[in-house]
């Protein structure tokens, strides 16, 4: 997966904007490359989960061939799944899930698959 140096920016200037809560959203692929963020709103206003809320509009992208990832971000804690992100996964099980480290400035992807946490290439 790709993110470019731009999406990059926009999900770490999201993150900042949001602490010292989790800010969220979806990131927008095509054939493995990010061709956009969009921003989500965190509905739980906390800084150590998050529960995402989104224009319901853009869950038809995939519709049209585009693939969601999704991205939250940890305030001050490591861009890997905590325990809480693993018992959330939800519908995001085996699907692209990214986190950004505010403290830290890292971006790093994984995927949760029955609790088992894999990590992605980002390109």
């Amino acid at each position: 997966m790709v993110i470019p140096a731009e999406i990059r920016a926009d999900l770490a200037e999201h993150a900042r904007a949001d602490a010292p809560n989790e800010a969220c959203g979806l990131i927008v692929l095509r054939d493995g490359r990010a061709e956009r963020y969009v921003r989500g709103r965190n509905t739980l206003a906390s800084p150590y989960r998050y529960e995402l809320d989104v224009d319901p509009e853009v869950w038809f992208l995939e519709d049209d061939g585009f693939e969601l990832a999704v991205f939250h971000s940890h305030p001050e804690t490591a861009p890997r799944p905590s325990r809480t992100d693993v018992e959330n996964v939800g519908l995001w099980q085996g699907r692209p899930y990214l986190i950004y480290c505010v403290a830290s400035d890292e971006l790093a992807g994984w995927t949760i698959t029955d609790g088992a946490i894999e990590p992605l290439d980002l390109g």
